[in-house]
């Protein structure tokens, strides 16, 4: 489903990430481990065609990011970190400019655009501007923003930060879902004890090069994955 291929991106004579490859398959959960300036994000943001990259390529569901991102793009979601959403819009006015660029029929976008937002408990707050929002708030409209277009693929950058306990349990619920249905997750964190629980695979990056990557028991092993990572990067 997701295709890394040598991916390396310099800024000057910084590597940001460097010699990348990672596959994810469709129905895994692939968690992304590294310190805050690890090139995670970088990463990230390559595979989600935001960044160009100096060399290497990236596949979505077989689709190069560099020949076909507009193909690239229909088939997944991303989820920043940090959403920068529109503030001068209400959440269903955002909701909806989103279901129009995918071109999503009225009568489906009513449908899941009601039924995440009850799932995340954001239907009151749909007719607020979002200059409003709190950061948790803003997170679960982007969330349900990524899940109407029903992607293939979904990348996300932290995507548990900010959310409270019922909506991170609704969110990790959601991904297995997808996964079962034979999509794919690809996404970053720094709280392991979630990623240990959650992911299928695992990898761990250090100054834009990967150092371990494999299945969550072949990466920890006995070990919990906070000891292992610790001891990777130190």
């Amino acid at each position: 489903m997701l295709k890394i291929e040598h991916l390396t991106k310099i800024y000057g004579d910084k590597r940001a990430v460097d010699d990348v490859t990672l596959t994810i398959a469709p129905g895994e959960i692939y968690g992304f481990i590294g310190h805050n300036g690890a090139g995670k994000t970088t990463t990230i943001k390559s595979c989600c065609g935001i960044l160009k990259f100096d060399e290497g390529n990236i596949y979505i569901d077989g689709l190069s990011i560099q020949d076909h991102p507009l193909e690239c793009k229909k088939k997944m979601a991303y989820i920043p970190d940090n959403p920068d959403l529109y503030d001068y819009l209400s959440g269903i006015q955002y909701l909806n400019f989103i279901a129009d660029i995918y071109q999503i029929e009225k009568d489906e976008r009513e449908r899941l655009i009601a039924y995440y937002s009850d799932l995340f408990e954001m239907t009151e707050n749909l007719a607020s501007p979002i200059s409003s929002y709190s950061h948790g708030m803003k997170q679960k409209l982007a969330i349900i923003s990524a899940l109407i277009h029903s992607p293939k693929l979904m990348i996300l950058d932290e995507p548990f930060v900010g959310l409270d306990p019922k909506a991170s349990h609704q969110l990790k619920a959601l991904m297995h879902e997808m996964c079962q249905k034979g999509g794919a997750i690809f996404f970053s964190t720094h709280v392991l004890e979630v990623a240990e629980k959650l992911c299928d695979k695992i990898a761990i990056i250090k100054n834009g090069r990967l150092i371990v990557q494999g299945t969550m028991e072949e990466v920890k092993g006995q070990s919990s994955l906070e000891d292992v990572f610790l001891e990777l990067v130190e």
